[in-house]
């Protein structure tokens, strides 16, 4: 590879490696499971420090391996499905405003993404196809229709996973991707052959680790994720997105994100236009998406609203819980 090249990619890593870094609030808490594992459930593999107090679980995902998530099954009614966002980072601790605030009323679930958080991390090749058949494999273990909520490029997967799943059914987007044009180098790059060359050059194992470990390194974790809040980042999100990014084989997912390849190339009109279902969406400004299209998506869906969540960079659930819940429940309640 070119000396430029290798600059670029470089670059690009340390500008991208959070695009869409999404919050980690408050601190872990310890987890015991209940009784019985859900069917087709086990036990967590992870020794990854729990997100939050809360039943956790995995399930083994065909051709990759074992993936976990979080339940609190005490609530009654349609079971609350949340979605992380995707980033080098990502956890069930950016859900835990929304887990918190319906845990007890309804029973929730939070999925954590193929290479994620408490999931297995291999090197393999992660694709927007493998987080849909977790996605859908999360469902076949609820076993009952469901309410999603899902969070920056989970949106994209969400879509297309409601496409072919009849029991999802809403969604709740919170700033989502592909709502707008591209915005940086990264989603950019998905619209074009230029994601796969982008991946081989980061991913190239004489320097892939080192990159790694510059945009895993605590004053760039705290540099990309102060850029989704309209404050100071909560610090425990901080310290769990230092701990999370150093689990075995952290880099192999990321470095699919950064690269754009878990991206779709027209998220609007490929998965957005198609849907059915009722969809909300949240939104204020978000420094690494925007939203151009979305007032032609709520014209065009009858069964479609959007919220706007002030002051908010991306992360309504952390700094204004109290209106993304009044805009949930009355979304839930009209559907």
């Amino acid at each position: 590879m070119k000396k430029r090249s290798v600059a670029v990619a470089l670059l690009g890593l340390l500008v991208l490696g959070f695009v869409g870094a999404q919050a980690i609030t408050s601190q872990a808490g310890s987890t015991q499971l209940t009784p019985a594992a859900p069917a087709g459930s086990m036990p967590p593999t992870s020794t990854l420090t729990a997100a939050f107090s809360a039943d956790r679980y995995s399930f083994v995902l065909p051709d990759f391996g074992n993936v976990g998530y979080y339940v609190d099954k005490t609530g009654t009614g349609r079971p609350l499905l949340l979605l992380t966002s995707i980033n080098a980072a990502a956890s069930a601790y950016e859900m835990r405003p929304i887990f918190q605030a319906y845990r007890g009323s309804r029973p929730v679930y939070v999925l954590e993404w193929p290479g994620f958080g408490s999931s297995d991390r291999p090197d393999v090749r992660y694709t927007p196809e493998l987080m849909t058949s977790a996605l859908k494999a999360m469902v076949n273990i609820i076993g009952t229709d469901v309410d999603v909520v899902a969070l920056s490029l989970s949106s994209e997967f969400a879509a297309r996973g409601a496409l072919s799943e009849p029991r999802i059914r809403s969604l709740a987007l919170i700033s989502p991707t592909g709502m707008g044009s591209a915005q940086g180098t990264t989603q950019e790059a998905a619209a074009t052959e230029k994601a796969q060359n982008l991946y081989n050059g980061l991913a190239y194992p004489l320097w892939s680790g080192a990159l790694y470990a510059l945009i895993a390194s605590p004053p760039s974790i705290r540099y990309f994720l102060s850029g989704s809040f309209e404050g100071a980042p909560d610090q425990g999100l901080v310290d769990y997105s230092y701990v999370s990014t150093r689990q075995p084989g952290a880099k192999y997912a990321p470095l699919y994100f950064i690269s754009g390849l878990l991206f779709n190339a027209d998220a609007y009109n490929a998965l957005y236009s198609k849907l059915t279902q009722p969809v909300l969406v949240l939104y204020d400004k978000d420094r690494f998406v925007n939203f151009d299209r979305l007032p032609e998506f709520v014209a065009a869906h009858p069964n479609a609203q959007a919220v706007r969540i002030t002051p908010t960079k991306g992360l309504p659930q952390f700094e204004q819980m109290q209106q993304v819940k009044a805009a949930l429940d009355a979304f839930w309640a009209k559907n």
